[in-house]
C-alpha cells in the first residue's frame, strides 16, 4: 500500500514549530494537557489490533530533472514481501499426454487415465508449492503481528495513571537522584537486564536566590517576569516557577537601555530596524517562533544588541490557551555539557570555563509584562481577530533588566537498561524518555514520559518471561538534564560514540507522547515515514474514525538530537492526546527489533532530496542533476536488492547482513560539517512542516540578501552537493557489492 505524507498543520494559524521545542515543553506550557483526565477517556485500555492487510506498492519510475511528478506515494514497497500477484512467480507443473495406440484400447485407456492423474497431481503439487512459498513470507509477518498485538494488549491505562501519580508525588518530596533510583528499581523489578546508572558531572547554569526583574524607567515600576509587581514579600516567598523563569547560560548582570521591538528577529526585521535606529547595546523585544531561538540570538548578538526580552505572542497560540501570565525557562545550550564541547564529561576531561554561552542578557517574560511595557490594553481580540503585540515605532521605552544566575558543577544521571536480542544482540534500537532533573522547571511532562516507557517495559517483560525475545537488542534510556540542553543524552552519546556509530539502527522518542491535541503528530526520518504511515493507517482502520494525521521530518527539540545530528540514526516520535502514541511507538519498536531486514525505505530518502530542491531556488541545476542520479541508484537498490530479500530461499544470512548495514547507515551521508546555530546538521530535516526546502539553503539565501558577497550561499550549496553525492556513491557501492557477491556465487 502506498503511503501518503500528510502535511496538515496541527497548530493554530501562525503557530510556529519553535514554540513546541523542549525549552518550552519543559516549562509547563502544557496546552490543555492533563494526563489524569486523558487517561480516563474511554478506549484507552483497548490495545487489541486487527490483522493487517497485505497491500503492495507500485514501482516508481525514474524521472529526469522535471520534479513535478515526484510523489513519495509511488515508492515501491521495499518492505520485503514478495509480490504474490506477479504472474512469473507461480510454479507450474505440466506434462504432455502420450500418443494413442489404436491397437490396444485398454492400454490406451490406462495410459490416458494415468496421464490425467499425473496432470491433476501436477496442478495440485504446483498449487500447494506456490501456496507454501508465497504464504511463507507473509505467515511470519502475520505471526509477528499477532505477537505484537498480544504484547501491547497487556498495557493498561490504570497502570500508567498510577505510575504517573507516584512519580509526581515523588518529585515533590525528593530530588532527581531519588527519582533515578526509583526508575532503576522499578525497571529492575520488571526483569529488565543490566539496568544501571550512568552519571556525568556537568556545568549547570542555575537561577540565583532572587527572581529576575524588569524596571520601567519612566515610572520606576518593577516587575517580575510573570508581570507581577516586585515586592519584598515576593522576593522572600518567590515560588520555584518564578525563580526558574530564566534563560540558562545567558549572561548575567544589569542593563539599562531602550527596548526595540524586533518582532521575530529574522534578517529582514533586523535590516529594517538598523536603518531606523542605533541598536548597539540596546534591548531587543523578541517573539519566539518561526526560526530557532539560538539562530535569532546569534543575529541579535552580531548586530550589537546587549539584551533580549523573550516572549510568546498569544496570537501564536491556540485560541483556547491562556498563558498571559505564564513564565517559562529556555536553555541557550545547543547540547551537552558546555564545559566539554564535543567530548564526554568523564573523569580527567579538560573543562572549559564557559559560565555563559552568549554575551546577551536574555530574560523570558510573560505576555502580560510585554503588554505593560508597551502600554497595551488587555483585550486585544476584536471580532475574533487577534492583534499581535507591537511596540509603536514613535515611542521610546527605557527599562532596566537584572539577571542573576549561578554556575556550578552538578551530577546528571541517566538510567539505562537492556533487553538483549536473540539473533543480533549487537544491533540496538534505542527508546528514549526523560526524567526530572533537580534545579529545573517544575513541569510534569517528564512524568508522563517516564510512566509510558515503564508501561511498555512491563508489557515486554511479561512476554520475555514466557520465552520470547526480540531479534535485536532494545536499549531503554531515561535521560537526565534534558531541560538544560539534552545534557544526559549528549554525554552518553559522546561517551559511547564509537559503539553507537556501528550498532544503533534507530531511535524512538517517548519525550512527550501525550499532548492535548486531537491530531496525531508524527515526526520521522524519511526512511521511516512509510512504516509510520502504515502503522497509523492500520490502527485507525480498526477504530472506525482516524485522527487528523501529520507525518513530517521536522527538527525535534528533544533527546533524539544527538542521535540524529551526530550519528545519522533514523528516528521517530509520536504525540497524541491519549496513549495511542504508545501503541504506535510500541509497534514501530517491535517491528524494527524483529524484522529480518530493517523496515527502512531507501527510495523515500531520494524522493525527499528531490522535493527539497523543488520551487524557485537559484543555483540548483547541478544539485537537481545529482539528485536525479541518486533517485536512480535508490530505485535500483530498492527493487533489485530489498524486495527479493523477503524470499526465504534468497534470504541468505550474508545477504541480509549486508543489506541491513546499507540500510542502517543511509542517513549518515546527510550530516553536514557546519550548520547555523539551532539548525540541524542532518539536512533531511526541515525547520517546520510548511517548508520543504533544505534549511541551510534557505538561511544562506536570506543571508545573501544583506551582503554583497555570496560566499555563504556557495558554502551551503557545496555542503548539500557533497551530501547528495555521498549518498549516491553509497547506494551505488552497495549495488556493486551485491553484484560481486552474486557473481562470486555463480
Amino acid at each position: 500500500m502506498a503511503y501518503q505524507k500528510v502535511n496538515a498543520d496541527r497548530r493554530a494559524p501562525g503557530h510556529s514549530q519553535y514554540l513546541d521545542n523542549d525549552d518550552l515543553q519543559a516549562t509547563a506550557l502544557d496546552l490543555e494537557w492533563d494526563m489524569e483526565k486523558e487517561l480516563e477517556e474511554p478506549g484507552f485500555d483497548q490495545f487489541q489490533l486487527d490483522s493487517a492487510e497485505n497491500q503492495n506498492l507500485e514501482n516508481s519510475e525514474t524521472t529526469d530533472l522535471n520534479l513535478d511528478p515526484i510523489q513519495p506515494a509511488t515508492s515501491p514497497k521495499g518492505r520485503f514481501q514478495r509480490l504474490q500477484e506477479e504472474s512469473d512467480y507461480v510454479t507450474h507443473y505440466t506434462r504432455s499426454a502420450p500418443k494413442s495406440n489404436p491397437c490396444n484400447f485398454c492400454r490406451l485407456l490406462k495410459i490416458f487415465c494415468t496421464a490425467i492423474i499425473l496432470f491433476i497431481s501436477g496442478i495440485l503439487i504446483g498449487y500447494y508449492t506456490h501456496k507454501n512459498c508465497s504464504s511463507n513470507a507473509t505467515s511470519s509477518g502475520t505471526l509477528d503481528l499477532q505477537l505484537y498485538q498480544e504484547i501491547l494488549k497487556t498495557i493498561q491505562a490504570e497502570d500508567i495513571r498510577k505510575s504517573f501519580r507516584n512519580l509526581v508525588q515523588l518529585y515533590k518530596s525528593e530530588n532527581d537522584i531519588e527519582i533515578s533510583k526509583k526508575i532503576k528499581t522499578q525497571w529492575t523489578s520488571l526483569g529488565l537486564e543490566d539496568v544501571q546508572f550512568v552519571n556525568y558531572s556537568v556545568l549547570l547554569n542555575l537561577p540565583g536566590t532572587s527572581p529576575s526583574s524588569v524596571t520601567l524607567s519612566s515610572s520606576g515600576q518593577c516587575f517580575h517576569p510573570n508581570g507581577q509587581p516586585c515586592s519584598e514579600e515576593a522576593r522572600q516567598h518567590s515560588s520555584q516557577d518564578l525563580l526558574y523563569s530564566y534563560a540558562a547560560y545567558s549572561a548575567s548582570g544589569t542593563l539599562k537601555a531602550e527596548v526595540i521591538d524586533v518582532s521575530y528577529g529574522n534578517a529582514d526585521d533586523l535590516n529594517r530596524i538598523k536603518k531606523m535606529k542605533n541598536v548597539t547595546n540596546q534591548i531587543a523585544l523578541l517573539k519566539l517562533g518561526k526560526l530557532p531561538l539560538l539562530y535569532k540570538l546569534s543575529l541579535l548578538e552580531k548586530a550589537g544588541f546587549g539584551g533580549v526580552l523573550l516572549y510568546i505572542d498569544p496570537c501564536d497560540l491556540p485560541k483556547t490557551a491562556n498563558l498571559s501570565y505564564d513564565t517559562f525557562m529556555v536553555s541557550l545550550n545547543p547540547g551537552g555539557d558546555p564545559s566539554t564541547p564535543g567530548y564526554p564529561s568523564i573523569d580527567g576531561s579538560f573543562r572549559q570555563n564557559r559560565s555563559n554561552l552568549t554575551s546577551l542578557l536574555v530574560q523570558p517574560i510573560s505576555a502580560s509584562l510585554v503588554a505593560k511595557l508597551i502600554s497595551s490594553p488587555k483585550d486585544r481580540i476584536t471580532h475574533s481577530a487577534c492583534s499581535p503585540l507591537e511596540l509603536p515605532n514613535n515611542e521610546e521605552r527605557i527599562v532596566s533588566m537584572q539577571i542573576q544566575t549561578v554556575t556550578k558543577f552538578e551530577t546528571v544521571t541517566n538510567v539505562v537498561g537492556y533487553l538483549k536480542g536473540s539473533t543480533s544482540p549487537d544491533r540496538y534500537i534505542i527508546v528514549g524518555s526523560r526524567h526530572h532533573t533537580a534545579y529545573s522547571y517544575n513541569g510534569q511532562e517528564w512524568a508522563s514520559s517516564t510512566a509510558i516507557i515503564t508501561a511498555f517495559i512491563r508489557a515486554l517483560m511479561l512476554r520475555v518471561k514466557r520465552g520470547w525475545r526480540p531479534d535485536r537488542t532494545i536499549v531503554f534510556c531515561s535521560w537526565g538534564g534534558t531541560a538544560f540542553g539534552n545534557i544526559g543524552s549528549y554525554e552518553w552519546g559522546e561517551d559511547f560514540k564509537k559503539v553507537l556509530q556501528k550498532n544503533v539502527v534507530a531511535y524512538v522518542s517517548l519525550h512527550s507522547p501525550v499532548s492535548g491535541n486531537s491530531s496525531l503528530y508524527s515526526v520521522a526520518s524519511p526512511s521511516l515515514q512509510q512504516l509510520v504511515a502504515e502503522k497509523n493507517n492500520f490502527n485507525c482502520s480498526r477504530r472506525g474514525q482516524c485522527p487528523e494525521t501529520n507525518i513530517s521530518s521536522v527538527q525535534m527539540q528533544d533527546d533524539a538530537d544527538y542521535f540524529i545530528n551526530h550519528l545519522g540514526v533514523p528516528a521517530v516520535r509520536f504525540t497524541y492526546e491519549d496513549i495511542k502514541a504508545l501503541e504506535l511507538s510500541g509497534e514501530v519498536i517491535l517491528q524494527i527489533a524483529n524484522e529480518p531486514v530493517l523496515p527502512f525505505n531507501a527510495l523515500d530518502i531520494a524522493l525527499e532530496v528531490q522535493n527539497s530542491l523543488k520551487g524557485d531556488q537559484p543555483n540548483t541545476l547541478q544539485l537537481l542533476a545529482l539528485a536525479s542520479r541518486l533517485r536512480e541508484s535508490a530505485e535500483l537498490f530498492q527493487s533489485d536488492e530489498m524486495r527479493p530479500a523477503n524470499d526465504p530461499k534468497e534470504r541468505a544470512p550474508i545477504r541480509v547482513r549486508m543489506l541491513n548495514e546499507v540500510l542502517q547507515d543511509m542517513e549518515k551521508s546527510f550530516l553536514v560539517q557546519r550548520a547555523p546555530p539551532g539548525f540541524y546538521r542532518n539536512i533531511l530535516y526541515h525547520l517546520d512542516g510548511k517548508t520543504s526546502q533544505f534549511s541551510i539553503l534557505l538561511e544562506a539565501w536570506e543571508h545573501c540578501k544583506s551582503l554583497a558577497s555570496n560566499e555563504t550561499l556557495q558554502e551551503a550549496l557545496s555542503e548539500v552537493l557533497n551530501s547528495i553525492n555521498a549518498a549516491q556513491v553509497y547506494f551505488k557501492a552497495g549495488l556493486d557489492v551485491f553484484e560481486s557477491v552474486l557473481v562470486g556465487k555463480n
